[in-house]
């Protein structure tokens, strides 16, 4: 089970940091955006670590608290999944 929990890890958070990457390009661009709904999403479910990666690497929604906020509880909920793996089972 420990290994699924990594690879869902790595999978969002990875994904969450290639779609901050993609979002930066298309604002230069002015062009369509990814919903803001979605990638908060996808920060709270596990990919915080990602999001805050990206919005730090690619300076984009930084200045958002929401962003900042939901990512972070984001990693508080990866670091609490993968401690229930590693400690509790």
């Amino acid at each position: 089970m420990l290994t699924y929990a990594i690879a869902y890890s790595l999978a969002l958070n990875g994904w969450l940091f290639i779609l901050m990457g993609l979002d930066k390009k298309k604002a230069q661009q002015r062009k369509w955006r990814i919903p803001e709904k979605r990638m908060l999403t996808l920060g709270l479910v596990g990919g915080g670590l990602g999001g805050l990666l990206g919005m730090y690497l690619f300076r984009h929604k930084t200045k958002e608290l929401k962003f900042k906020v939901i990512y972070s509880l984001g990693v508080v909920v990866l670091v609490s999944v993968m401690f229930y793996f590693l400690v509790l089972n």
